[in-house]
């Protein structure tokens, strides 16, 4: 399979070494949508490059743009920064929507793992837009047509992965870095308000934007002694945050091996790019 060169590399979104991303335009002659990809890592690693090339090709077969985010890491800078860089990489998005070719009123984003948790937070935020900031770049919306997330999880808040997951899941050590956050301090107030604002389920509202859930994992029972990438990476975060939304009437597709034929579901990766690509497509 090609993998083709961004027609933009390196792009400076903010002034942090890690805030650029790579630009690969469908069409050169009009303007397109654009789905924003953000990479996994638990906040701790990872890199734009590592973008699936399939996932690349078939957004651009689909004429669809793909933007490929690099953003802090926790040890760079605790939340709110990951997320807040994924609201500033939208809005320069927009800004520079004429030379991208972007069209400003179909973008969606997505992202694997800690990827997907920014996504879900920026697209469940209230607009992060400043009107009146003197950097014209943080006038824009924040706004997102629709969400695609792979193996994401709906929320940070080590209780409520306890309860919903049970198991090592909720000890995960990207809590701690995230939110600064040591396990003996986890229940003081301090900590219970941060972790709810971390939260993406708990910004969602009523106009909260499509969203699909993807995962590659089985939804068996979460146990003490299931593996701790299984556990973190568990339909049930999905799950959860569907039953919200439906409330809300907003809607909401998980995805998981238990909806394809065994033989699918043997390469779950690889269905990946045509569930995403079917979703905003709907959407757009």
């Amino acid at each position: 399979m090609e993998n083709r060169t961004p027609d933009f590399a390196d792009v400076p979104y903010g002034p942090h070494p890690r805030n650029v991303f790579d630009f690969w335009q469908a069409d050169a002659k009009a303007s397109s949508p654009v789905y924003m990809w953000l990479h996994g890592g638990a906040f701790l690693g990872g890199d734009k490059s590592g973008v699936s090339v399939s996932l690349v090709n078939e957004l651009l077969a689909a004429g669809i743009s793909v933007a490929s985010v690099n953003y802090r890491f926790s040890q760079q800078a605790p939340y709110p920064a990951p997320m807040l860089d994924g609201a500033r990489a939208i809005q320069f998005l927009r800004f520079r929507a004429g030379k991208l070719k972007a069209d400003v009123n179909r973008i969606a984003m997505g992202g694997s793992s800690a990827g997907g948790g920014i996504t879900l937070w920026v697209g469940y935020h209230d607009d992060l837009a400043d009107p009146f900031n003197d950097d014209l770049i943080a006038r824009e919306s924040t706004r997102l047509s629709c969400l695609a997330c792979h193996n994401t999880q709906s929320s940070y808040d080590p209780k409520f992965i306890h309860q919903l997951v049970p198991g090592p899941a909720g000890d995960h050590k990207a809590m701690q870095a995230l939110f600064r956050v040591t396990p003996d301090r986890f229940e003081t107030p301090e900590a219970r308000k941060v972790f709810t604002d971390g939260a993406a389920i708990t910004h969602a509202k009523k106009g909260a934007p499509p969203t699909l859930m993807f995962y590659t994992r089985p939804n068996t029972p979460p146990t003490p002694d299931m593996d701790p990438s299984h556990a973190i990476h568990h339909p049930r975060f999905g799950l959860v945050l569907k039953e919200k939304l439906d409330e809300l009437g907003c809607e909401c597709v998980v995805r998981m091996p238990e909806d394809y034929a065994d033989s699918e579901s043997q390469n779950m990766g690889g269905i990946f790019p045509r569930e995403v690509v079917n979703f905003l497509k709907r959407q757009f």
